[in-house]
Order: C-alpha cells, then sequence, then structure tokens
C-alpha cells in the first residue's frame, strides 16, 4: 500500500530535521546571484553523494544533478532553483544575510534568499536522503535537478544546453514546489495554468535634446515616455479580454542628467505576464503599436527600439498528473491541501520537463506563521501585513514550513516509485 509505504519514507524525517534546520539557516545566510550558485553547488553535491547519488556538476554552469537508483521502475524528476535576489535583507533574523556581490552590470549589490529557494533546496536534499534511507519501499530512480539562476529566468536553459537531457533517462514525470505567502504547513495544487508567462521589454525612446529654457527647439523624450506609461494602462484594461487574466507593469523609466537638459532619449522597461499565447501576442503587438504611434505624435526624429528579455513561460500543469498528485496529497495532509490560487509569478522550470517532452506539475508551499496569516486575514489586510516573496521582509518560518516541503516531496514522488 503506498501510504504505508510513505510513512516508512518519512519515518527518518525526525532524526535529520535538526540537520535540515542547520542547512537551511546557513543557506539562507550564504545567498549567492543567478550562475554564482558555487558555494550552493559545493554543499549540494557533497549532500547528494552522501546520500548514495551519481551526480553531475557544473551542468549549464553551477547547475548540479543527483541520480538515485533503486532497481526497475519510474523515473522522477524533483527540482529545485539555487539563486538567490540583489535584495537588501531587513528580517532582522540571527541568521539573516548580509552578503554583498557583484552583479552582470559589475555593480556591487546586497544579496537576500528573498524568494525562498533556500527552503527549496533544503527540501529537496531531504527528500533524497530520505529515500535513500528507506530503499526497500519503492523502485526506481530519483533524479535531483539543482537548477541556477531561475531569477534570470535562463537556468533551465542553460542546463539544457548543458546536456541534461543526455545524462539521465527520460523521466516519467516532473515535479516543482515554491514557497510563497500562504499559512504554513498547507500545499497548494492546480491543474493547467498556474504561473503565468512572462515578457520583459527594453524600450528606447530617441528625442533631440537641447536646453531646458529651449523646449521649442526640442523633441523632449520624458513627455513623450510619460504619454507612453499613462496610454500603455489602457492595454489590459480595454484591450484584453475581461476574462482573461493578464498585468502590465512600467518598472522603470529613465532619461537625463540635469534639471535644465533635455535629453535625447529615455528608456522604459516594462514586464507582461499572460495565460495564453493569444493573450501574450496581443499585449505586445498593442506596446508595440502605441509607442510607434506616440513617437510619431511626438515627431521622434528615429524610431524606437525594442529589445525583448527575460522571457518566462507559461507553466501549465498537466492535468493527470496533478489530479493524481492532488489526491496523494489531500490523502496525506488532508485539509491541508487544496487548490493552488492562479498566481502572477513566472517560472522557467517547465523548459526542464519540455526538454524531454514528459507531464510536470508545480505547487505551492505555505512559508507564513499559520496565526499571524489567519489574523491578517481576518482584518482583510494580506497584502499590507503579509510579505510575500521578493520582498526584504520575507522569511519562511522555518517549521513546519520545512517539513512540509520535505514531505510533499515524498509524498509526490511516492505516488509514481511507491506504486
Amino acid at each position: 500500500m503506498v501510504t504505508a509505504h510513505v510513512t516508512n519514507v518519512l519515518t527518518g524525517l525526525e532524526a535529520q530535521r535538526q540537520g535540515l534546520e542547520e542547512l537551511y539557516r546557513d543557506l539562507h545566510a550564504h545567498p549567492e546571484l543567478p550562475h554564482q550558485e558555487t558555494r550552493t553547488a559545493g554543499l549540494v553535491a557533497k549532500r547528494l553523494r552522501e546520500s548514495g547519488c551519481e551526480v553531475h556538476e557544473g551542468v549549464g554552469g553551477t547547475g548540479v544533478v543527483g541520480v538515485l537508483r533503486n532497481g526497475d521502475g519510474p523515473t522522477v524528476l524533483m527540482r529545485a532553483d539555487m539563486d538567490a535576489l540583489p535584495v537588501k535583507e531587513e528580517t532582522g533574523l540571527p541568521y539573516a544575510s548580509t552578503a554583498t556581490a557583484t552583479d552582470e552590470t559589475g555593480a556591487e549589490v546586497p544579496v537576500m534568499h528573498a524568494c525562498g529557494h533556500d527552503v527549496h533546496v533544503t527540501s529537496l536534499l531531504g527528500a533524497v536522503a530520505l529515500h535513500a534511507a528507506a530503499l526497500d519501499d519503492w523502485n526506481g530512480t530519483l533524479v535531483a535537478v539543482f537548477q541556477p539562476a531561475e531569477e534570470r529566468a535562463d537556468g533551465a536553459d542553460a542546463m539544457v544546453q548543458g546536456g541534461i537531457v543526455d545524462l539521465v533517462e527520460r523521466p516519467d514525470v516532473a515535479f516543482a514546489q515554491h514557497v510563497l505567502a500562504m499559512p504554513t504547513g498547507t500545499v497548494g495544487t492546480r491543474v493547467g495554468p498556474v504561473l503565468s508567462a512572462a515578457d520583459s521589454m527594453r524600450i528606447t525612446l530617441f528625442g533631440r535634446g537641447g536646453h531646458g529654457s529651449m523646449p521649442h527647439a526640442t523633441v523632449d523624450p520624458v513627455v513623450l515616455a510619460a504619454m507612453i506609461v499613462v496610454r500603455l494602462q489602457t492595454v489590459v484594461s480595454r484591450e484584453v479580454a475581461p476574462t482573461a487574466p493578464a498585468v502590465l507593469t512600467v518598472g522603470s523609466l529613465h532619461a537625463g542628467t540635469k534639471s535644465n537638459i533635455i535629453a535625447d532619449r529615455a528608456v522604459i522597461e516594462l514586464n507582461v505576464r499572460s495565460y495564453d499565447d493569444s493573450t501574450r501576442t496581443r499585449i505586445v503587438d498593442a506596446i508595440r503599436r502605441i509607442v510607434i504611434a506616440e513617437c510619431e505624435a511626438s515627431g521622434s526624429p528615429k524610431q524606437p527600439e525594442f529589445e525583448l528579455y527575460d522571457r518566462y513561460p507559461l507553466t501549465d500543469n498537466d492535468a493527470g498528473v496533478t489530479e493524481r498528485l492532488a489526491a496523494a496529497f489531500a490523502d496525506h495532509f488532508g485539509a491541508a491541501a487544496g487548490e493552488l490560487p492562479l498566481q502572477s509569478a513566472s517560472e522557467d522550470f517547465s523548459r526542464l520537463p519540455d526538454a524531454w517532452g514528459i507531464p510536470y506539475s508545480y505547487w505551492g508551499l505555505g512559508g507564513i506563521d499559520a496565526e499571524k496569516y489567519r489574523l491578517a486575514e481576518e482584518a482583510d489586510r494580506v497584502d499590507q501585513d503579509i510579505p510575500a516573496n521578493h520582498s526584504p521582509t520575507f522569511a519562511p518560518v522555518i517549521q513546519p514550513t520545512l517539513d512540509t516541503g520535505v514531505t510533499a516531496l515524498v509524498v509526490a514522488g511516492m505516488a509514481w516509485l511507491g506504486a
């Protein structure tokens, strides 16, 4: 019976708990930026070898793959992302990060695990160790993938280009989880689209510079950019169907160097979130149309330039896999397992299973103190009082978050490996 096998595999969790908590604090205190996860990768490889895995390092740069074979049976891939963010931590925790690093532009920046990837790494290492200690209770192959640079949207692609498909046999199914601003101890699944596709766009607008006292002799890119930013606010509200979720955010606008100088260019950076290709195309086309038209209206001396970057695919959970997973979660977690609301965040995880052409499921894991969340929910102040991912105050409570993260991976894996 699968439930009995799951219980046997999880028997070792209590003995592992302290060590996993210590590992989590260590990872949290030593975050690393995308493609710089060398220390984290070294710790991961060491732990995987201790669990008896065949280990592949340097996959796609700093990626690590551990393979735990246990006879004939399905092959299950589980993925954890390792990178951190250029955020200055403000949690006040005794193990808070004080790390800094040089980013891809050469700037010195603070670094923090503000998205919870330290939870993901710790949970997957714990799940691998538990499987390794209970070989009599499952059959098949467990593939543990520790991915770099999720925050740059190119870490999964780097691992694919680095040959991960040739390193291990084709998995039957792939899983990933993400700690979110939900009550700790809970897990949530969702059939179909669960995370949005995302596109970042950099738009360079060209004006004609001059003295601030003689605007009539210039084409002011600041006014042009302002008109574009305002007009872009109508794209989702007036050009996308109300039944199609979408987000368009202008996150950056740069122009000029001095108050009395009219610049010769401005740069807008924006981000689009969508859940299907037609909506994605409609929004991107609308952005181009609006920008070009406003440049024409302002007499811009040169056509604008558009650059798409940091493109994330849609995360679209396989129905059959997710339904089977949800049943296993409900059986083990009871009322703590539910449906995950549609998320506007984005991920590149799906590029890994897509490289093999295999089904996958991605679920959410709660990381917020349950009582704190309950009080905020009762006061209708969740958005105001509960720090979300990427916040400098985002800090999942260690327990039961880690226990739940490890357990969810074990339950998911055993729904295939223990069958």
